[in-house]
C-alpha cells in the first residue's frame, strides 16, 4: 500500500513560525511533523510515500534529499494548489492501481496505523473507503461524523455550529482501489467525494492523541501531550 501524503498548506495560522519553515516542517519535541508521519507510515507497512508540495517547495525537497527514509518517499511540487482531491487525481498512477491513503499532514497523529490498515482490509463489504476518527473539544471547526451501529458513516456536518457532537473527521483515508478508479473531476475531498459514499465508509476511532497543530495553541499543546522524545 502506498501513501498521498498532503502538505502542501502555507500554514497562515502558524506565523511567524512559517515565515521561515514550511508547516510540515514545523518541529514536535525538536522533530519535524513531516519526518514522524513518514516514519510512521513506513514503519506501519507502508511501501511508499507521495508528498505534494507548494510553500517552500524547495526547503520540503531539500530536507527530504537527507533522511533516512529518502528512497521511499517522493515528492511533486504544484506550482497552483489543486485541491485535496485534485492531487489525489493528479498522481493516481503513484497509487499502482491498488488501495491506499491519503492524509493530510498538518495533523499530529499517535493512532495506531497497522490496525487502521487491518480494519479497512476487513471492512464490510458495501465500504470503499475506511476513515480514521477522533473525539474533538472544537467540534465548530471540524467535519463531524454521524454513524450507526455498525460505525459506517451515514452523516458529515462540516464545521457547524449546531450540536452533531465531537466525534471528528482525522481527514485520514484507506481508500479502495475501486473509490480511486471513480474519481474523476473533484477538487475538495470532504466536501466533493466524502458525501457520495455516505453508507459505504467504515469509520475507525482512536483513542490516541489527533491534533490539527494548525493554531499556535494546538501547536503549543502537541508540544506538551506528544509522546516523541525530545532531540
Amino acid at each position: 500500500m502506498r501513501a498521498v501524503l498532503l502538505a502542501a498548506g502555507l500554514g497562515t495560522r502558524l506565523r511567524p513560525l512559517t515565515d521561515t519553515i514550511p508547516k510540515c516542517l514545523v518541529p514536535i519535541k525538536g522533530k519535524p511533523l513531516l519526518d514522524i508521519w513518514c516514519e510512521t507510515l513506513l514503519a506501519a507497512g507502508v511501501e511508499k510515500v507521495l508528498v505534494n508540495t507548494h510553500y517552500k517547495h524547495q526547503v520540503v525537497k531539500e530536507h527530504l534529499a537527507h533522511v533516512s527514509y529518502r528512497d521511499q518517499v517522493e515528492t511533486v511540487f504544484e506550482p497552483e494548489l489543486l485541491g485535496t482531491a485534485g492531487t489525489l487525481i493528479a498522481n493516481k498512477d503513484f497509487l499502482n492501481h491498488q488501495d491506499g491513503m491519503l492524509i493530510h499532514a498538518d495533523n499530529y497523529c499517535e493512532a495506531n496505523i497497522p490496525e487502521l490498515i487491518k480494519a479497512h482490509k476487513v471492512r464490510p463489504s458495501v465500504c470503499d473507503l475506511t476513515m480514521l476518527a477522533f473525539r474533538t473539544s472544537t467540534p465548530q471547526t471540524c467535519g463531524i461524523l454521524e454513524v450507526d451501529e455498525n460505525q459506517i458513516l451515514r452523516k458529515m456536518y462540516e464545521k457547524s455550529s449546531d450540536d452533531h457532537g465531537n466525534l471528528a473527521n482525522a481527514a485520514f483515508y484507506v481508500l479502495s482501489k475501486k473509490l480511486i478508479g471513480e474519481l474523476k473531476d473533484e477538487n475538495d475531498f470532504s466536501n466533493e467525494v466524502i458525501p457520495k459514499y455516505f453508507g459505504k465508509v467504515l469509520v475507525v476511532e482512536t483513542n490516541e492523541t489527533y491534533l490539527d497543530i494548525g493554531s499556535p495553541e494546538s501547536y503549543a499543546l502537541a508540544q506538551t501531550i506528544s509522546k516523541q522524545h525530545k532531540l
